[in-house]
């Protein structure tokens, strides 16, 4: 630790710097002439600074004013040095900025067990700066990753609507369904976040099945069926070993968002809570927007009547508590039909 010492007397400045040398890493730098000091602190940072308040041209409290007005001293511990037990000397000494004191004649214990008490506190400080640097940096190199993250997952919903063109508009309302929906459930910004990014894939595992039946103008047959259904697998896999908290959440979104509350569903049977939420949440959403979006076999349905279908089968199809988070969101969800999608 570095220490400058400010002492105008040469035998008190030897002695003083004596005692600092008398520990074991303590280094001192001593000034006779203040402003010869304060010229080396406009250099060097110091640890801790010992200065005598009784000098020619600047007495201590100016010294340690002085110093204050220095960006890189403004925290740094400093202790005045006086014979003088004035109580007006010690407030404006207090209001300049010094830390402590130590009364003339120095004792060399108490010189040094003030300054160790002083520096402990000044490497605390240090360690909690680095800290707070580290963490701007690690929050920095978060933002980061988010922001690659979800221009992937962009990219990728863009690509799926170009492979599927007529449900572009689609996967972008469900994911703003899903998000409103999230927040009348009560989840966190974090999760709402995740879920409008991971709903806009819930359908990537149609960019493996064929022409011939993705883009079918008419009803599909039970075989084409059964190939379609393959497209919440594939998504799965497609999405699978995913290390992010968003990449788990469109996975699971993807492979189970055609299950059904009552274990009716596809591709796993599950039922209730074992289905993962997101997926309950989208499994309303997306079916309440397929409802609501014209086909090539079926025209759309009008808001009442998909909303009442949905309702129709909570319990059945969707988590109760979902639809239940639909109606309480159905201005919010509304709005989403009123404005173009934007992309």
């Amino acid at each position: 630790m570095d220490l400058c010492v400010i002492e105008d007397n040469p035998v008190n400045l030897r002695v003083l710097k004596g005692v600092i040398a008398s520990v074991p890493g303590w280094n001192a730098e001593g000034f006779q002439c203040p402003l010869a000091a304060l010229e080396r602190c406009a250099r060097t940072v110091f640890d801790l600074v010992l200065v005598d308040y009784q000098m020619p041209g600047l007495d201590g409290v100016e010294v340690i004013r002085r110093l204050r007005a220095m960006p890189n001293f403004a925290s740094v511990p400093t202790v005045m040095i006086t014979a003088d037990q004035d109580r007006d000397l010690r407030i404006a000494a207090i209001r300049a900025g010094a830390t402590d004191f130590l009364n003339k004649p120095v004792d060399p214990e108490e010189l040094r067990v003030r300054a160790a008490n002083l520096l402990a506190l000044r490497r605390a400080e240090r360690a909690l700066a680095d800290r707070a640097v580290h963490l701007a940096d690690e929050i920095a190199a978060t933002r980061r990753i988010a922001e690659r993250e979800e221009e992937v997952v962009l990219r990728l919903a863009r690509a799926i609507e170009y492979r599927d063109d007529h449900t572009g508009d689609h996967i972008l309302r469900v994911a703003r369904n899903s998000r409103t929906m999230a927040q009348a459930l009560g989840l966190p910004d974090r999760f709402r976040r995740d879920i409008f990014l991971a709903a806009q894939l819930h359908d990537t595992g149609k960019i493996g099945l064929p022409d011939s039946i993705l883009l079918k103008p008419g009803r599909l047959t039970e075989d084409e069926i059964t190939v379609m259904r393959q497209h919440t697998v594939m998504g799965g896999e497609v999405l699978r070993g995913g290390t992010s908290d968003l990449i788990v959440m469109a996975h699971d979104i993807a492979l189970h968002h055609h299950e059904r509350w009552d274990g009716a569903g596809y591709p796993h049977g599950l039922a209730g809570d074992e289905i993962p939420l997101p997926a309950r949440i989208v499994a309303v959403a997306d079916v309440l927007d397929a409802l609501r979006s014209e086909r090539p076999y079926k025209p759309a349905w009008t808001a009442d009547r998909a909303r009442e279908e949905v309702m129709r089968l909570s319990g059945t199809a969707f988590d109760p508590a979902c639809v239940q988070a639909m109606i309480r969101a159905w201005p919010a969800i509304q709005a989403h039909y009123s404005h173009p999608v934007t992309h």
